[in-house]
């Protein structure tokens, strides 16, 4: 019924085209000999392209690090990660520097504890100590180092001043809680090929700031949050917008309402101690009513709702091929849309037109459900729990205003202030029970459920693309070849006797490779599904910090999960996308379809583009 390409091609696609600073506890080994290595007086037997913390890590030895981190980042800036090697005078850093034959390394010496110490002690000086306020609280890694070293006073105190910035942008910055690490620099060049921030100054008066000393509300920035969740302390942080919530629910003649997008299900109990057991969807459900808002609504509802309305553009415009650009590009992505009107706008005109979930949803809620309601959709306030920066940049576009004038979503917050939200009203979140969604909103399919999930967008779209050109329902399985987390995948799928190519790709970087093999002709592709953030959504700016490598993929795991065991597998038998087709859209693409759930792209325009 549905063939996909050679699994191998598809495969060493990926495998040619990796993010060049995808995560990997140890460095690649491949055709390097071994070494003979003593740690701690321990015989280690290493690679010889390994560093001294890769060895250590190896043979499971701990040496701490801060600026460091995993296939991304390894300046040695911070001299935290010091030990002793027989025959050196000096310290050497063990994040860069590589093993060799009978080299002895000592890890937690009295010297290396006394310079690690008075290292941490001279970044604390320079440092903007406000723990108590600080939204990084218990995963901020400058704090942990220092509780780990026996820090309890600062001996040298000089400070750094709080420079001037625009705090209406979604993401902010703290110079003074910056500690010049590199991170964020690497992360946005390496890995999202977005070159915002860079180095300036020299000696003591070293800092990050943006590229081309731009303001960052003109820069290209995509507001991606890579930065944000790279950063060891909380010099980069979303704009709280969870005053704003509070006082919303506080006044009486509001209605509030709010939308849980996929992949917060999978992390929202992560900072709050929560068993992924506990941590289930209807728990945070009941959680948000016990805050005050009057509705919970699925995101997963309007994820289906776009997929109806994106699997039927794609069909039209596949049929009628010689009048449109190709591939067609997703856009349920804010960040990722941002990304290419500021860095390819030549390539603007084949995304779909189609808005993202979270702003179908507003457009939906300030108009049917307002209908529904049978009140004043000015009354409404309108909330979503998102994983991601870019939407409270996307709400607050000029085009997406549609269903009574206001803005569609009035606040979007990330997991990471849910959580805040949450907290502030002292919630007994393991002893409260579970609740539903309120309908019909709150109905949602397991396609709409893995749009969380690089992939998830296009294997929902190619379930219903495949039903409304063959008019039957495929494997729910069958496009099961685009899961996973590499970070560029291909297929061709059989559509009804003619070839589908499709392409994925999380991560900027990756989308920037794609797109060049594209315009060299390297590349030919029908349907593209792009998402900024590696591994998607569950990967969000916006998601919990964690410092487990492997934390996307268990998200991942959570939602197709949830898909496999949920009543409907396609986005087009969700009962209630079938009802709102029947009482108020009439059927997708129609001229209600088009003004409430489509957009145009080049009604706004990027800064400097």
């Amino acid at each position: 019924m549905v063939a996909k390409s050679n699994p191998k091609e598809t495969k060493a696609k990926a495998a040619k085209e990796p993010n060049p600073k995808e995560a990997n506890t140890v460095e690649d080994t491949a055709n390097s000999g071994r070494v003979n290595v003593t740690i701690n007086g321990r015989q280690v037997q290493a690679f010889e392209n390994m560093t001294i913390l890769a060895a250590a890590s190896m043979a499971g030895v701990k040496i701490p690090t801060l600026c460091f981190y995993w296939g991304l980042n390894d300046p040695g800036a911070c001299r935290v990660c010091v030990v002793e090697v027989e025959g050196e005078d000096q310290l050497v850093a063990a994040c860069n520097n590589k093993v060799y034959e009978g080299m002895a390394v000592k890890t937690n010496t009295a010297k290396v504890r006394k310079a690690r110490k008075l290292n941490v002690e001279l970044l604390l000086s320079q440092h903007n100590v406000q723990c108590t306020s600080c939204v990084r609280g218990g995963s901020c890694e400058l704090r942990l180092i220092a509780n780990d070293l026996n820090i309890s006073e600062v001996r040298f105190r000089k400070g750094k001043k709080k420079p001037v910035w625009n705090r209406d942008f979604p993401l902010i910055r703290d110079a003074s809680k910056c500690i010049a690490c590199w991170r964020c620099v690497q992360v946005c060049d390496n890995m999202q090929a977005s070159h915002i921030w860079a180095m300036k100054n020299r000696a003591t008066h070293t800092g990050v700031g943006v590229a081309k000393a731009q303001p960052i509300e003109q820069s290209l920035c995509t507001i991606c949050g890579q930065c944000i969740t790279h950063c060891p302390t909380a010099a980069l942080k979303e704009r709280d917008d969870v005053d704003r919530v509070l006082d919303a629910i506080a006044d009486p003649d509001k209605i509030t309402l709010i939308q849980i997008a996929p992949s917060v299900r999978t992390s929202w109990g992560e900072s709050l101690g929560l068993d992924r057991e506990k941590a289930t969807v209807n728990r945070l459900v009941a959680a948000l009513r016990a805050v005050g808002i009057d509705y919970v609504f699925d995101t997963d509802f309007t994820a289906d709702l776009t997929i109806t309305e994106e699997a039927s553009e794609f069909v039209e415009r596949f049929t009628h091929k010689d009048s449109y650009s190709w591939p067609m590009f997703t856009s349920c992505c804010p960040a990722w849309v941002r990304w290419v009107k500021g860095n390819h706008p030549e390539m603007v005109d084949r995304l779909s037109t189609a808005k993202s979930p979270q702003q179908m949803f507003g457009a939906t809620a300030k108009s049917y459900y307002a209908q529904a309601l049978g009140v004043d959709p000015c009354r409404i306030v309108s909330l979503s729990a998102m994983p991601c920066l870019a939407k409270k940049h996307e709400c607050a576009l000029p085009t997406m205003n549609d269903a009574c004038g206001a803005q569609d979503v009035d606040v979007a917050l990330t997991v990471r202030e849910i959580d805040r939200l949450i907290c502030a009203d002292f919630i007994d979140l393991e002893n409260l029970a579970e609740e539903d969604f309120d309908e019909p909103l709150g109905i949602g399919s397991g396609a709409g459920e893995i749009f969380g999930a690089t992939g998830g967008v296009m294997e929902a779209a190619l379930r219903s693309g495949y039903y409304y050109v063959v008019g039957t329902n495929p494997d729910p399985d069958a496009f099961a070849v685009v899961r996973g987390q590499e970070s560029w995948k291909e297929a061709t799928f059989d559509l009804a006797g003619t070839p589908v190519r499709i392409a994925i790709a999380s991560g900027l970087g990756n989308a920037e490779k794609l797109i060049e093999a594209i315009k060299a002709g390297e590349a030919d592709y029908d349907f593209v599904e792009i998402m900024a953030c590696p591994g998607g959504c569950v990967g969000g700016g916006g998601q919990p910090i964690s410092k487990d490598l492997g934390i996307r993929a268990k998200r991942s795991k959570v939602l197709y999960d949830l898909d496999s065991n949920n009543a409907y597998r396609f986005s087009h038998e969700n009962p209630a996308i079938v009802k709102i087709y029947d009482e108020f859209f009439g059927k997708p693409l129609s001229e209600k379809s088009h003004h409430l759930l489509h957009t145009d792209h080049q009604g706004w325009g990027m800064p400097n583009a």
